[in-house]
């Protein structure tokens, strides 16, 4: 079958970040930070001529990378779904990479610039691969190279925290990449494929003939584990607060936005087009939804201690993993559109709040706690703008992405019914109440003016105190 020109685009948004990633690490700084911004400009445009004829023809299609087909091939599927969060995480790159392209020269060495510059390609490329895969060998090779480029992107900066933070972070992913390992190892012996729908099949035939079923449900268990702990899902977040906290504000805005929700959006694939509604109802979807609500009050709770901005910011993302596993685990079509939603709308929210936060902490002299950023927004006008609507969003005032996410994850426990939906809805309500605590407090801080004492009166209050 002939292929149109469109049609091999996904094969080249992959490639082409790979060739990039060499290039950068023969560049200078300034040549570098050209290139990354020139390449995810590219992959926008790449995804958006993907979604215009997927879309278009509400059809999806398989590239086979190679000769060698099915069942031993690796093959790219892309459909509306695919392309929509393509397009989505690209645009947040693009965005991230601008809005932080001046602090980076700040927070990066110049030395260290053109690594910087490679590692965000190869990211790139890991986003493009994990967004495509239709088996589980391509997804789990860009799972290590997404992990060892996130973990090097931490590291980049100049704070001294940031060494830590990265050795941290590569432990507990290397922990949750292991459990992926595991449980995609036992499903290839279980079944003898790789590929989703052959893997697919396979799985349907041995849960009617009840055979292996303990196993079988045991690999996918240890595959979403893995993912748990990737994405920082409650209680396996410990290392993101200071992972996204103490690196650069492009590194944070795309490692919230993108890289976790990656994981994620493969673990959906997974379940949807692999592992079967059967497989996941029966076992996994419980424990799912335990751990997603309890991330969504306890990532909240946290994040209303923090005295840092860029921590609480940090916090609030575990609460919005939750909200993303809550939506997964009611293991219904309704429930799973809602995540991949709220996946959307929390990587734009948190991208602006994350480069807002920074901008904002410079207009304080590089202090971000609470007290110094008095009247920051007043001090950096467009910051404090970014930040107020990333904020509304995450909250779920009207007309804001959250809203939306938070409607529609409403209605899909509805849906449910019985218990499942009154802890949901408990979730839900208990969550947003607490979103509106820390929120509200960060927004009313950068706006209150700071107070300016008359030094002049002190004295005279003292001379009076001593008379």
């Amino acid at each position: 079958m002939t292929m149109t020109w469109w049609q091999n685009l996904p094969l080249f948004l992959i490639l082409c970040p790979l060739m990039c990633a060499a290039i950068c690490s023969a560049l200078k700084g300034k040549a570098a930070r050209i290139v990354i911004a020139a390449l995810s400009a590219l992959e926008c445009a790449g995804m958006g001529v993907l979604l215009y004829y997927t879309a278009k023809g509400n059809e999806s299609f398989v590239y086979a990378m190679g000769e060698i087909g099915a069942p031993f091939g690796n093959e790219l599927r892309i459909g509306p779904l695919e392309a929509l969060t393509g397009l989505g995480f690209s645009l947040v790159l693009f965005t991230a990479i601008l809005g932080g392209w001046h602090r980076l020269t700040k927070d990066v060495a110049p030395n260290r610039m053109n690594l910087y510059g490679s590692v965000t390609c190869l990211l790139t490329s890991a986003m493009a691969a994990m967004v495509f895969t239709n088996d589980l060998f391509t997804a789990y090779v860009f799972i290590e190279i997404s992990t060892i480029a996130s973990c090097a992107l931490i590291g980049a900066s100049n704070k001294g925290k940031t060494l830590f933070s990265a050795a941290r972070y590569m432990i507990m992913n290397l922990m949750g990449s292991g459990l992926f390992l595991l449980g995609l190892s036992m499903l290839y012996c279980l079944t003898g494929h790789l590929l989703f729908p052959q893997l697919g099949a396979a799985v349907r035939d041995l849960l009617e003939g009840e055979r292996y079923s303990i196993p079988l449900y045991m690999s996918f268990l240890l595959m979403t584990l893995g993912v748990a702990i990737k994405s920082a899902l409650y209680p396996f977040h410990t290392w993101l607060p200071d992972a996204y906290g103490n690196a650069t504000a492009t590194s944070s805005a795309v490692l919230s936005s993108m890289v976790s929700k990656l994981y994620i959006f493969l673990l959906i694939k997974i379940f949807l087009r692999a592992a079967g509604w059967e497989v996941f109802a029966r076992r996994i979807e419980d424990v799912l939804l335990l751990y997603a609500a309890a991330g969504m009050v306890m990532g909240s709770v946290h994040a209303i201690r923090q005295k840092h901005l860029t921590r609480m910011v940090a916090y609030s993302s575990v609460a919005q993993i939750g909200y993303i596993f809550l939506g997964i685990s009611l293991g219904t079509e309704a429930g799973m559109a809602a995540a991949v939603y709220h996946i959307l709308a929390h990587s734009a929210a948190k991208a602006m709040l994350f480069l807002s936060a920074n901008r904002l902490r410079e207009a304080s002299g590089d202090e971000d706690t609470f007290a110094a950023l008095r009247g920051s927004a007043l001090r950096a006008p467009l910051a404090g703008l970014a930040f107020t609507v990333g904020a509304c969003s995450l909250v779920g005032i009207p007309g804001l992405g959250g809203f939306t996410s938070k409607l529609y994850l409403a209605s899909a426990g509805v849906e449910a019914g019985g218990l499942r939906m009154a802890i949901v809805l408990a979730a839900l309500a208990v969550s947003t109440l607490l979103n509106v605590a820390y929120m509200l407090r960060s927004v009313l801080t950068i706006y209150r003016k700071k107070e300016e004492t008359d030094q002049s009166i002190l004295c005279k209050d003292r001379l009076f105190a001593v008379a």
